[in-house]
């Protein structure tokens, strides 16, 4: 029976290449000191709760679950490019009107929102005003249609909210926000 080059006889020694050295695993975060961990935790659960509250004086939905990420950025990561308040309320706002967009040419349905969140990211991007969650905004307006004055609206009051909670709340985690502006 033939036998294959390979299998007839190992490399030569000069021909192996050294294992390179394993680099070391990465570890997950320390845990924040409890200071931090509660002040941020308050901080997103206030502005949440405001958020709820509002909406129930407005009779408008103002919660919707993008805005919890970025309660939860803002409040736990304020030095992130993603929690700065040019990426929360610009972001916000493109998505939303990406969202628009795309719901005017598509109408309405999970196809025309799968476009839509996809082409948030690349509208934040050009704008360098990248927050993740705000891809979920352009999702939720292409999905549900909802009605484009008052949404803006109400979705510029909340992320002047998340704003005005990370600035209220910096000062308790002994932390600094935002490290930039727009």
């Amino acid at each position: 029976m033939p036998t294959t080059p390979a299998a007839e006889a190992p490399a030569p020694e000069a021909l192996r290449t050294p294992a390179a050295p394993a680099a070391p695993r990465p570890r997950p975060p320390a845990r924040p000191r409890p200071r931090v961990l509660l002040g941020a935790t308050a901080a997103a659960v206030a502005v949440l709760l405001l958020l709820v509250a509002l909406g129930t004086l407005l009779h408008q939905p103002l919660l919707i679950p993008p805005l919890a990420a970025s309660a939860a950025l803002v409040a736990g990561a304020p030095d992130l490019p993603l929690s700065q308040p040019r990426s929360v309320v610009g972001g916000q706002l493109l998505s939303a009107l990406t969202g628009f967009a795309v719901l005017a040419v598509a109408g309405p349905g999970p196809w025309g929102a799968a476009v839509a969140g996809g082409l948030a990211l690349g509208v934040m991007a050009l704008a360098r005003a990248p927050h993740s969650p705000a891809a979920a905004t352009a999702v939720v307006v292409a999905l549900q249609a909802t009605p484009f004055w008052s949404f803006l609206g109400l979705l510029a009051l909340a992320c002047l909210l998340l704003v005005a909670a990370g600035l209220a709340g910096a000062p308790a985690t002994g932390r600094t926000y935002p490290t930039y502006w727009f």
